[in-house]
């Protein structure tokens, strides 16, 4: 184990880059040198740890002089950069969906499958899942290993931060806007997203399925290391700043009562059970903490050896940022 990890954070001025920024500081992860990037970095400066430090372009950087690169930024970025980076010899940990899919890159959330971790020197890449893909899979994986999950059926409510800052800026501009009295600008939606539900997120493909449920669909199928597992997902877009939110309905191989899943739920790290009529909200619970919260578990009357349940987590900090930092910090215990 090395004393300091030089990393470099490529999309470090996004929301997520902030917030991996924060987390770092946070955890106190052990930094040696720091490189601050940006796909069009023009010298401008941030701050971290109470310094300015310059922000750079990733055209001209040389990954070889760090151990860690974060890559925080669109997955255009990630699949021109990223390749390039590992080849160089340091470890990439990738927020982007480009390399979720390949079966030589692990999808790790570390509190549900962090021996993966090892396979990183396949291509030194470690994917992560997508925040909705995090916290449905950490609170399903204990009840697919006890009892088996024939049938899942998702939706998920997503905040604008998960499309960017334009997205979260155009809420706020839109939400002061209708208060008086104006007209909205739609840039980042294609329609109204303030006091609005926007059913679709990404590209509508053939299916009639947008590209992020389908993402969703495989990255859960991954992570609960079923392939053939029945997932049909809904995904929309909802006016709130920070914090998704899941519905989930589930069919079981095998009965299990709501009391079960709670007593199976208490040995997981990261989930927080929520029980009466305390139910979790995504600004209430979830934002600025790194737990997932779970409520409103019932015995679903319509489905034999059904459960419903419902989800809340911080899309940046568990959603992203968070997940990041602890493979790092799992790659510096015992890999680097």
């Amino acid at each position: 184990m090395i004393e300091k990890v030089d990393i470099a954070v490529v999309g470090a001025s996004s929301q997520v880059g902030e917030t991996l920024l924060d987390v770092l500081q946070e955890r106190k992860f052990p930094l040696g040198e720091l490189h601050l990037l940006d796909e069009a970095g023009a010298n401008s400066r941030m701050e971290f740890a109470g310094q300015p430090v310059r922000l750079g372009s990733i055209d001209d950087f040389d990954f070889s002089r760090v151990h860690i690169a974060f890559f925080v930024s669109s997955e255009k970025v990630a699949a021109e950069y990223v390749p390039r980076a590992a080849g160089t010899g340091c470890i990439v940990i990738d927020r982007s969906p480009a390399f979720r899919h390949y079966d030589d890159v692990p999808l790790v959330i570390p509190e549900i499958n962090e021996d993966d971790i090892e396979r990183f020197s396949q291509r030194n890449i470690i994917a992560m899942p997508g925040a909705n893909a995090i916290q449905a899979a950490m609170a399903l994986k204990p009840l697919q290993d006890s009892v088996g999950i024939r049938h899942i059926n998702i939706s998920t409510y997503q905040s604008v931060s998960g499309a960017g800052k334009q997205a979260a800026e155009e809420l706020a501009s839109q939400t002061a806007a209708l208060l008086n009295f104006r007209d909205v600008k739609c840039r980042a939606f294609d329609k109204q997203v303030a006091f609005n539900l926007l059913p679709q997120i990404g590209e509508l493909e053939a299916n009639g399925y947008s590209s992020e449920e389908l993402k969703l669909i495989a990255e859960l199928q991954r992570l609960l290391g079923n392939t053939a597992l029945r997932i049909n997902a809904t995904a929309v877009r909802v006016p709130v700043f920070i914090g998704h939110a899941a519905s989930i309905q589930l069919e079981l191989e095998k009965p299990l009562s709501g009391g079960q899943a709670k007593a199976l739920w208490q040995h997981v790290p990261g989930l927080t059970l929520m029980e009466n009529n305390n139910i979790p909200t995504p600004v209430t619970e979830a934002a600025g903490n790194d737990s997932i919260f779970i409520g409103r578990v019932r015995e679903d009357i319509s489905s034999e050896n059904g459960l419903n349940l419902w989800l809340v987590t911080d899309n940046m900090r568990k959603g992203a940022a968070t997940n990041a930092v602890q493979i790092a910090e799992i790659l510096v215990k015992l890999y680097i």
